[in-house]
This record gives C-alpha cells, sequence and structure tokens, in this order.
C-alpha cells in the first residue's frame, strides 16, 4: 500500500499566536478567578465573625425558628444536617454546635430576670479570654498663678488598667429517650426555655454575691468604706452611708444615700433592692408625710424613690443589722459585664442510657468598672 506523502506548509509568521492576545485572555480568567475566591472568602469570614444570624431581613426571629426546629432534630437523634447552612463552628471532637441566633434570644431571657444584667454596661467580646480598658483613677493638678510667680509641677493624674476575665458558666438537661421520640410539643424552644433560665439565676447571683476565682466579681463582695469619691478610700472600696436607725431603713438615710452620688452619676441612677426591702420603705414619709415611694400608673415603667427608678434583685441581702440593703448607682458606669457570643451545645446519648443529656456552655464575666458609680446603704447595728 502506497502511502502519500505528508502535506507539509511552510509556516509564516501570520501562523504564529498572538502573546499579547494570550495574555490578556489569561490575566481576564485569573482576576475572575480571584474575584469569585475573594467573594468566597469574605462570605466565609463575615459568617465566622458575626455574634447573631439575622435573615435577608435582619429578622433574628426567623431565624431563630429555623435553628429551634434543627435543636430539635438533633435533640431527637442527633441529626446536625439542618445545622449545616447556619453554624458559626462545629467541634468535630465533641460535636457541640455554636447557635448564634440562639445566643441573642437567651440574652434577651437573661435581661428579663437579672435586672444587673439589664441595667449594666454590656461588652461583647469577639476574641481573647479577657477585656481589658485603662482607668483614670485621680484627678489632675492646677492651681492659680500671677504673671511673675513661678510654675511648680502639679499633680499628675494616674492611669490604671480594668480587667475582667471570661468565666464560663455551664448547664445540663437530662432527658430520656422515650420523650424525644414520642414528644409533640418543641422540643428545641423547651430546652432553651430550661436552659436560659438556669443560667439567668446563676449569672444574676454572680453579678452581685460572686466570690470566687470561677464566676464574675460581685459588686457586693467589694470593700466598703465610709470615705467619699474625693477623700483617700481605697481603689477596691464602695462608699456606704448609715441607716441612721438600728435594724431599719430609714427615710433620711434614703435621703442622704441619694445625695452622696455626685450629680454625674445621680442623672442615670437606679435603686437596687431585693422585695422585702422595698416592702419596708414603701411605708416610708417623710416630714410632711408624703410616702418616699411612688407606684408607677404605666404598664412595663417601675415604680420610684426619690424620682428614680427602683430594680428588684432578690440576690441582694434583707434588712437586718449590719447588712447593705440597698444600692443605689450608675449602673452602666459601675458595673460591665463581658459576653464572648455564641452557645456551645453538645449532645450525649450514651453516659446515661436512656437518657439524653445536653450540656450548653457560655462564657461571661463581670466586675465593677467604677467605684464612685456605686453607693451602698448600711443598717445600723
Amino acid at each position: 500500500m502506497n502511502l502519500a506523502p505528508l502535506e507539509t506548509k511552510d509556516r509564516k509568521d501570520d501562523d504564529e499566536p498572538d502573546v499579547a492576545e494570550l495574555f490578556e485572555g489569561f490575566a481576564e480568567k485569573t482576576e475572575a478567578g480571584m474575584s469569585a475566591l475573594k467573594a468566597r472568602l469574605d462570605d466565609m469570614e463575615k459568617k465566622a465573625n458575626r455574634p447573631a444570624r439575622p435573615g435577608a431581613d435582619g429578622d433574628v426571629a426567623a431565624d431563630l425558628a429555623v435553628e429551634r426546629k434543627a435543636v430539635g432534630a438533633f435533640a431527637k437523634a442527633g441529626d446536625e444536617t439542618q445545622f449545616k447552612a447556619m453554624e458559626v463552628a462545629v467541634d468535630p471532637s465533641g460535636g457541640s454546635i455554636v447557635l448564634p441566633a440562639m445566643s441573642n434570644t437567651m440574652t434577651k431571657r437573661i435581661f428579663d430576670q437579672s435586672p444587673v444584667r439589664r441595667l449594666a454596661r454590656v461588652i461583647n467580646l469577639e476574641s481573647g479570654d479577657a477585656w481589658e480598658e485603662p482607668i483614670d483613677k485621680n484627678d489632675s493638678g492646677a492651681q492659680w498663678v500671677g504673671e511673675t510667680q513661678a510654675r511648680p509641677a502639679t499633680d499628675t493624674p494616674d492611669l490604671g488598667m480594668l480587667k475582667i476575665p471570661l468565666r464560663e458558666i455551664w448547664a445540663q438537661q437530662s432527658i430520656t429517650q422515650k420523650l424525644l421520640d414520642t414528644s409533640f410539643v418543641n422540643i428545641g424552644a423547651w430546652i432553651e426555655g430550661k436552659l436560659a433560665d438556669k443560667f439567668a439565676r446563676v449569672e444574676g447571683e454572680s453579678f452581685v454575691n460572686g466570690d470566687t476565682p470561677i464566676e464574675p466579681q460581685g459588686f457586693m463582695t467589694l470593700d466598703k468604706s465610709e470615705l467619699g469619691d474625693l477623700a483617700s478610700r481605697p481603689a477596691n472600696a464602695l462608699q456606704f452611708v448609715n441607716s441612721g436607725a438600728a435594724a431599719a431603713v430609714t427615710a433620711d438615710g434614703l435621703r442622704d444615700l441619694y445625695w452622696t452620688l455626685r450629680a454625674p452619676h445621680r442623672a442615670a441612677s437606679t435603686w437596687l433592692m431585693a422585695s422585702a426591702t422595698a416592702n419596708a420603705i414603701d411605708k416610708l414619709k417623710d416630714g410632711a408625710g408624703n410616702y418616699l415611694w411612688r407606684d408607677s400608673s404605666a404598664a412595663g415603667v417601675p415604680p420610684t424613690l426619690l424620682g428614680r427608678p427602683v430594680e428588684f434583685d432578690e440576690n441582694m441581702p434583707t434588712v437586718g443589722a449590719g447588712t447593705y440593703p440597698v444600692a443605689f448607682g450608675d449602673w452602666q458606669a459601675g458595673y460591665a459585664i463581658v459576653d464572648r457570643l455564641g452557645l456551645r451545645f453538645v449532645r450525649d446519648p450514651y453516659t446515661s442510657k436512656p437518657n439524653v443529656l445536653f450540656d450548653a456552655f457560655k462564657r461571661v464575666g463581670g466586675g465593677v468598672a467604677n467605684t464612685d458609680a456605686i453607693k451602698l446603704l448600711k443598717i445600723s447595728a
């Protein structure tokens, strides 16, 4: 068989590839690819950093409904598939899941139960294990001088550092597998409510009376002193005012406490006391026979005492010799709460069969930020 010779053709300059065109096409494809990659990375970063996951219209409640449904599925069978589109982080070794919208709602429920959290300054910490802020500890010096008089050095203010470490609060709920399998109620919402209630009670108690290294610092655990703000009161002490009567609250004692708080803080002040203490104060009258206590005529508005609102906290001590049953202060300036947003939720079906254990973790810290902004009433012995 004869094979025809291969036809050859001389290559001309016009057949050479255009390097500029090749480079331009490559650059366009590269730029498009980098833009797509950047968009994906930006989206991932946004999802990872946001403290809560609102819906397309900013409706957290809509996402919360989705999360509750997912929690119910996770509670019944450990099904994590519904979490894929909304999780902030997943710990594969522990099977824990962070629920941003649920954390937001739980915080609101804690607000309803803990007046200190609602009154105080709340800082959301995105990273780290503590929150730090410089504090101005004292005043600077200044004086009048004559035209030819020497200018001596005046006092220089000292700066300190306020540090509030994060502590871990934990709760566990136990539910039988049968209840999970047969229940027709929203298990996710039920678990959320139980955990929120437990978190609220434990948190609120620590904000007032916390005195151990593993919980927030309670403002009632600080040292107490009769020295005023401009005197040499210890830096970590709250000023108290004596009630003026043995084992009783008096109208004059409350007025003294009111005027002890200086004007910059008094304008934003709130009373804090237990209901039993409020019951005793409710009966007090001034010299003209008028009651000091004023009940509000509007729903949801707190009563007032000497013109300032009153909040109730059953963690405060009741009236008794030597106790401090009334606090009065500017809580936004006086007390700071640090939150690391995100609820870690773990399902354990193995440890306590036939029960399924649900563990919840949250990191929160608290401490007195300004001792001048909180005053206490001491009941005389």
